[in-house]
Order: structure tokens, then sequence, then C-alpha cells
């Protein structure tokens, strides 16, 4: 055995991975974070990733870049569609971004074992022409049509998750549950799993292996955070091979044995890992981010009651809601895009190879294109112009899916619940680029009957 093929088959290798990667990052973050960069204290600040927006209108006054804390960013909304659509950038893997040394680590340490979303084949670490390849493959799922179809089975979904919630209430202490473990979480994974043909009954494996897994998404992770990730990662990717096999054998009517099929290890198609890797994301993206709309907008329904009001009189609006919720505290905070030539933005030259991080949450706020952008306000006309879900050839698949999900879900909640409450604070989840909350402790107050009023 080669020194190559001993490192890559021991630990060595999962170690040499995480220091040219995570702790290289982690290391150049600290080390501006004593320079006194405030965007890379806020990657290892939790008070200021509780509340990250004073921090991008701070920057915003930088156009059409500002300094970030390893690469130019920019909150600006035209700068961040600039970007997400132009020829000239494509998407950031790890081992894109890391100097010549890490480099020479990494291709000593080999491939991981089990990539995750951002590394190859996933759809998020590809362009062209592997991207519109994998994205074909599923895009037929996630048509408007099919997901209008999806509306009434989503629908029994929530009543059937809500009577669960309601009874898990009764038999606590009467009335108080975590919205997330009991709804916001189940709803969506529900609904993908039926979709890809997972069963049922792993939908609580799966959210435990998504919720290890998605730090992933994150860069500067510690070693031990580092470790579970792959732990989870390693326990998703062996799960899905195995489904894969049984679809191989016993296909249904379900996405993935309508592709299944289309694994060909000789080139000309799929690869086992390609088809394993666009299965995970599917199943991942399918419920990670809605899970934290969910949230999300049932936090800014408790804060913003006369919001929660107008949509009890204005019914409605709730598909417009959720376009607002998803503007001012969007699921996903950030996302990166490296030149691939020489280009210009906003009359700013960016050599090949450069880095630009996308703020999709601060170009969610940009004054410019949405008139009082700090204000929560359901009946904004131009809601659905954020970039919550990125733009140009990446724009995400399940968007139609997740608008439809979260729609369903809050209107069902907040009907079935018009006096619902937190009942203590709630806990974000410790990820920098997801944006959501790991519990949220709510109070299922009966509703006030008429002999009452």
């Amino acid at each position: 055995m080669s020194l190559s093929e001993a490192v890559r088959s021991s630990s060595v290798g999962t170690t040499l991975r995480w220091g040219a990667t995570h702790g290289l990052m982690r290391a150049a973050i600290r080390r501006q974070v004593r320079a006194g960069n405030p965007d890379a204290r806020l990657l290892l600040d939790p008070d200021m990733q509780a509340d990250p927006f004073p921090h991008y209108e701070a920057i915003r006054a930088s156009y059409p870049f500002a300094p970030g804390a390893f690469a130019r960013m920019t909150v600006h909304h035209d700068v961040a569609t600039a970007v997400l659509r132009s020829d000239g950038f494509g998407v950031t893997n790890p081992t894109s971004v890391v100097p010549g040394p890490a480099k020479a680590a990494l291709a000593l340490a080999g491939p991981p074992r089990n990539p995750g979303p951002i590394e190859p084949p996933s759809m998020l670490a590809v362009d062209a022409p592997d991207h519109p390849r994998y994205r074909k493959l599923v895009s037929r799922a996630f048509t408007a049509k099919r997901v209008a179809a999806l509306r009434e089975r989503t629908s029994e979904v929530a009543q059937e998750l809500l009577d669960d919630m309601d009874r898990a209430a009764r038999d606590g202490d009467g009335h108080t549950v975590d919205l997330v473990a009991r709804y916001a979480s189940l709803l969506p994974v529900t609904v993908i799993s039926e979709m890809l043909g997972v069963p049922a009954s792993m939908r609580d494996q799966f959210l435990e292996w998504g919720d290890g897994a998605a730090t992933s998404l994150d860069m500067g992770l510690t070693r031990r955070a580092h470790a579970s990730m792959e732990r989870h990662l390693a326990a998703l990717n062996d799960w899905m091979r195995e489904h894969l096999r049984r679809l191989r054998r016993e296909p249904g009517d379900d996405l993935l044995s309508s592709i299944v099929t289309q694994v060909d290890d000789d080139g000309t198609g799929l690869t086992e890992q390609e088809l394993v890797s666009t299965a995970l994301l599917v199943l991942a993206a399918g419920f990670e981010t809605t899970v934290n709309l969910i949230g999300n907008g049932t936090a800014q329904l408790f804060a913003h009651p006369e919001q929660r009001e107008r949509l009890v009189a204005e019914p409605e609006r709730w598909s417009n809601a959720v376009d607002e919720i998803l503007r001012f505290d969007p699921p996903v905070e950030r996302t990166a895009r490296r030149a691939t030539v020489d280009t210009e933005v906003a009359g700013v030259p960016v050599s090949a190879g450069g880095l630009v991080v996308t703020v999709l949450a601060g170009a969610n706020r940009d004054p410019r294109v949405f008139d009082d952008p700090a204000t929560f306000d359901v009946a904004r006309t131009n809601a659905k112009d954020h970039l919550a879900f990125s733009s140009g050839p990446h724009f995400c698949l399940g968007a139609q899916l997740a608008r439809m999900e979260g729609e369903v879900a809050l209107r069902a909640l907040f009907e079935r619940h018009p006096r619902l409450a937190p009942a203590g604070p709630a806990r974000r989840r410790p990820t920098r680029i997801l944006r959501g909350y790991a519990e949220m402790p709510v109070r299922l107050e009966p509703a006030v009957s008429a002999s009452r009023v």
C-alpha cells in the first residue's frame, strides 16, 4: 500500500481534510476577529448570530462590497443578484477556496468517503455541465403543477400532526409543547419522505441525521464538531445507498425509483455516488430549510401580533405572508460564488478565483428595493422580490414546495390555535449558514368561547 493510500484509509486523512479546510479557516477567522473585523466576529459570536441585521446595516454604506471575514461580501440586492446570475461566477466548495499548501494536504488525504452538500458531486457544488444534468433528473418533481397536487396531502399531514401535538400537550402539562419537535420539523420531512419513497418510520432518524449534518454548510468547525458532522453524513450515505438498492429491486412510483435506473458507472451516466448525493440533497433540502421557515415565521407572528390579526381578517394574504417571512428572516443567511474568469461587478474588477459572499439576509432588507425594510408587513406588495431562494442557475429547486408547505403549515397552526403563544425562550440552531430554531416551546391556549366574549 502506498503512503497516499494508507493516509486515505486512516483517520489521518480525515484530520488532514479538517485541518486544510475547517481548521485553517477557523484560524483565519480568529485572526480577523483580533484585527477587529465585525463579520469574523459574527461567525463566532452566538449573540451576533441571533440578530445579525444591525451588522448588515452597518456595512451597507460600503458599495458594492465590504470586507468580510475571508472574502469580499455584499448586502446589496442588485450586486448579489448580479453575482448569482453571472456567467462569470461559479459555485464554491471547500477544496476550491483553500490556499496552495492546503490543496496539497487535501490531495494527500483524498476525497471524503461521504461527500457533504457543498462537496462534489452535490448539485450545490458543481456548475455546468454537471449541474444541469443532475437538476434535470429531479426538476419534474417540483413543478408548480406537481406542488399544487401535493397541497391536499400536505394539509392532511398538517392536521394529523396538529392532532398529535394536541394529544402530546394533554399528556404532558396540558398545554405546552415544543413546536419544532412536534410540528415544524415533522411536516416537511413527512412530505419529502413520501415524495422520495422513504418509509415514514424513518422520519425521526432523518431529522436527527439531518440536524447533525447541517453544520457541513458552515466553515471553521471545531475538530469535534467536524467529526460529529462526518458521522451523521456517513449514516445518511450508508442508509441511502441501501435504500437505492432496494428501489432497484422493488421500484415504486416515487421520484427516486424513477431515476435509480439511470445509474451507470462507465462514465456515460450517473455514478452511484452522483445518485446518492443527488438523492440526499433533495431529501435534506426538502425539510432542512422548511423547518426553519415554519419556525422563523411563527416567531415573527408572535413578535408582530398586528400582522397576525391582519391574517385572521384577510386569510387570502397567507401566501404573501410566507414570502415576507422569507424576506424578513430567511432560512439561509448567505451563499458564496467564485469568479471563474476575470470579470467586473458594479464597476469593480474581480479577478478569476476571487470569492464573493452574497449575504441574502442583508440583500432582503435593501432599502433601494423594499420600502421600510426593517418592518415586517404581510401585505408588502413586492415581498416576492427577496433572494431567500438565491437566484440564477442555482435558484432553489424546491422553492414552490417550500412556499406551499410554509403557507399550509402556518395557516393550519394559527387557525387551529388562534391564541398560540410562546411558553418560554426559543433556542436558535447553532448553524451559521442555516438560520432557524432548534427548540420553540409554545402554549396551546384554548380559543375564547362565544359565551365568554
